[in-house]
Order: C-alpha cells, then sequence, then structure tokens
C-alpha cells in the first residue's frame, strides 16, 4: 500500500537570503511538505516503523531550515537529500519553501519554491 505523509504551515524563523540584512535579521518562513513511503507493514501490523514518523520529518526540515543560506533552493536540496538519506523508505518528495515578505520593493505575501524529486 503506497501512501503520503504530509506536514503543512511548518513555521520557522530563519535566515535565508542573498542580501546581508536577511542573513543578520531573518525572516519567517513556511514549509510545507509530502513524501511518498510504502505503507504496507504500518497498516497490516500497526507499528511505527512501517511508516514515515512525521516527527522524524519534521526534525530533518527544522535542522535544515537552522542552517543559513543564500537561495531556497539549496535549503530545499539539503532537506530532500537529507530525507532520501536517513529515511529509505521515502519513495518521492514534494516540498515548497515560502519566504514571508520577501524584499522584493513591493508589496508580496510570499515567494515560494516547489521541488518535486522522486528517488
Amino acid at each position: 500500500m503506497k501512501g503520503q505523509v504530509a506536514l503543512e504551515g511548518l513555521e520557522f524563523h530563519a535566515f535565508h537570503g542573498v542580501y546581508p540584512h536577511e542573513r543578520i535579521s531573518g525572516n519567517y518562513f513556511t514549509v510545507d511538505i509530502a513524501v511518498e513511503a510504502d505503507f504496507t507493514k504500518g497498516a497490516n501490523y500497526d507499528e511505527l516503523d512501517g511508516t514515515v514518523n512525521y516527527e522524524t520529518l519534521f526534525q530533518i526540515v527544522k535542522e535544515e531550515m537552522e542552517k543559513p543560506s543564500k537561495l531556497l533552493e539549496f535549503v530545499a536540496e539539503k532537506i530532500i537529500s537529507k530525507i532520501f538519506s536517513d529515511l529509505p523508505s521515502v519513495t518521492a518528495i514534494e516540498l515548497s519553501i515560502s519566504k514571508q515578505n520577501p524584499p522584493i520593493g513591493g508589496k508580496c505575501k510570499r515567494a515560494t519554491i516547489t521541488v518535486k524529486r522522486t528517488r
């Protein structure tokens, strides 16, 4: 049985951005992530090791969001690589990272990048 585990609306204050002031004062970011995996064992035996533990998924996202980077694409790649490395049952990932009120010289609620990758 294939399925999806998703965490939506994760919020972080982080220090990502090209401009020096973004790396000093930081900004607020929202992360949405969905991973696909085989849930057969979890569905049949009611055991956590038969699925994707969303607490582990959150910790991976949190750890990578805490590392300052210039580009959200770079952060996304680090998150995806770590998930594929640490969670071998995951076969596909869709990840969106949004920067709230990006410094673009005009009014904008958020700037978002979305990455999809399969093994």
